[in-house]
């Protein structure tokens, strides 16, 4: 079924003088009508109605066809119901196209979501019998009206607001019909149905006060950050998104964690940030029912599918990570570990977009010293591969014998069952809250090949990477060029090449130092101020 989209647009609007073309949050009025239309259904052609010249410019500007409306359509006192219909008479000699269903749309309703304009098409598409469908705001009330000099009630008895009749009132957001039941005279077709659209998607601007609540809304988004964390994959993506949630304060923030989450819901409750776990089987649906803004998505790779659904829905999109075939749907994609496979616009990658923790930015720079007297084992949150006894195992009797005390910082997610008690003068510490001060303290760092290695290079402590699985095998930043000693796969080292390695770079204080200044050299410090800037501008518009 074919559709048409007709955005009526006079230029002299009175309460608010040429509103139409006023800048709202930095960009006319009419932008937003023309941008929900186009990104609603793709097979509906979008025309802007106007009897000014301006308006028309900047329409076809925007997008959108236009069409010039005739001087006897333009006076103050006729309807939409005429305008309408000369519109879809001239688009249809225009284009040649029978148009099946008709769709106004006020241009004062920018807060209106495509994905609610795409409801109303799809129930008149998919109900043969229905006409017309109109989007209202559902009100209990108690009114009253007036008959002469006399105000009377428009109820019998005076009842708790649940338990009025509800009420229907239209908005300006969409009036769709049918093409069969259009006419100069009337849009209304005899079996009508309603979308009720709540909340700020309802505002219908008349007035400065309805303008100045628009751009509150418009400014002030809900930002919903879809993150995962368990066992498998660890907690640094939650670790990340925390990060992130601390330099954004002027949006409502709400996470969204999938249904393997529970470790990663744990740690975000903890930050007393609103969390919610997937319930629905499908997490985009879970989404949908939040009606966020804007949707971060920490989620390793996405699907074509997920993003479409997103894009559907209407909302801003920013991801982590993202490696797969929905990637290039994101307005953003946020890339500090993995090499990307193309170069496409909106996509940074490289050490460059690393976000380092409060701790990491304001630690001073590691001084490198002639003896090693201190060495740290942290492999994040779970290590999945208890790479932590595996090193422990291996050095252990190294650092005694040569006085080198040794700290272990376990994280949230590591098994308890792994039994460290042998190793009696290592120092065994458990979700930590202050990393930075491990790492500044250490002559030697072992870790795996994660976010942690941005971390260590923020103060440049020489460091030994064993990677916990395949995909941290391509993380590119922790290589010899940027200061770190690669030992590749973890499970595949030996014990006495992990022993060899380290008592090398003990001995090795030449090396140790060059390590550390190609560490600093790096200047990941400034990392997040890049990322939150490019997370704001797609938030924002």
């Amino acid at each position: 079924m074919s559709v048409l989209i007709v955005i009526p647009a006079r230029g002299g609007s009175k309460g608010i003088p040429r509103k139409n073309l006023r800048s709202l949050c930095g960009k006319p009025l009419l932008y937003y009508s023309i941008n929900t239309a186009l990104g609603c259904c793709r097979e509906a052609d979008v025309v802007v109605d106007s009897d000014d010249e301006e308006i028309l410019m900047m329409a076809s500007k925007l997008g959108a066809e236009v069409n010039r409306r005739p001087e006897r359509l333009s006076g103050d006192a006729v309807t939409l119901d005429p305008v309408i219909y000369n519109a879809y008479v001239e688009m249809k000699e225009r284009t040649g196209r029978d148009y099946d269903i008709i769709v106004t749309m006020q241009p004062t309703s920018p807060l209106l979501k495509a994905s609610s304009l795409e409801m109303g098409i799809r129930m008149l598409k998919e109900s043969p019998d229905l006409e017309t469908v109109l989007s209202v705001t559902e009100e209990r009330k108690l009114s009253w009206r007036k008959e002469g000099d006399k105000f009377l009630p428009n109820y019998e008895k005076r009842v708790n607001r649940q338990q009025l009749p509800s009420e229907f009132k239209e908005t300006g957001g969409f009036f769709i019909t049918k093409s069969s039941v259009i006419t100069e005279k009337s849009r209304i077709g005899k079996n009508v149905s309603v979308v009720p659209l709540e909340g700020k998607e309802a505002i219908d601007i008349d007035t400065y006060e309805d303008w100045a609540l628009c751009e509150y809304y418009l400014r002030h988004k809900t930002v919903l950050i879809v993150v995962s964390g368990y066992r498998e994959i660890g907690l640094g993506h939650v670790y990340r998104q925390l990060q992130i949630a601390s330099n954004i304060l002027d949006h409502r923030l709400v996470f969204l964690v999938d249904k393997k989450s529970a470790l990663g819901m744990e740690v975000i409750a903890s930050y007393n940030y609103d969390v919610r776990m997937q319930s629905c089987e499908d997490i985009a649906e879970d989404i949908a029912k939040l009606s966020p803004d804007a949707v971060i998505s920490d989620i390793l790779d996405t699907t074509e599918d997920y993003m479409g659904k997103l894009a559907r829905m209407g909302v801003s999109t920013i991801n982590f990570e993202d490696l797969g075939s929905g990637a290039e749907m994101a307005n953003a994609v946020i890339n500090a570990l993995y090499p990307e496979r193309k170069v496409l616009k909106n996509h940074y990658f490289g050490h460059e977009y690393f976000c380092p923790r409060d701790e990491f930015l304001f630690t001073p720079d590691k001084m490198i010293e002639e003896d090693v007297k201190r060495v740290l084992l942290s492999f994040g949150g779970v290590d999945p591969s208890n790479l932590t006894e595996k090193v422990l195992d291996s050095i252990y009797d190294f650092c005694v014998d040569n006085r080198i005390a040794v700290d272990v910082v376990l994280g949230l997610g590591y098994e308890v069952g792994h039994d460290l008690s042998r190793f009696e003068k290592a120092n065994i510490y458990r979700n930590i809250k202050n990393m930075s001060e491990f790492m500044f303290n250490a002559d030697i760092v072992f870790t795996s090949a994660g976010r942690t290695v941005y971390e260590i290079a923020c103060i440049g402590t020489p460091a030994i990477i064993m990677a916990q699985n395949e995909r941290e095998m391509t993380h590119f930043f922790a290589n010899a060029q940027n200061g770190f000693i690669n030992m590749g796969l973890g499970v595949n080292v030996t014990s006495e090449h992990i022993l060899e390695t380290f008592a090398e770079l003990v001995d090795d204080f030449d090396e140790r130092k060059y390590m550390n200044e190609l560490m600093l050299s790096r200047d990941i410090r400034k990392g997040r101020e890049r990322v939150i800037s490019i997370i704001r501008e797609v938030i924002t518009g």
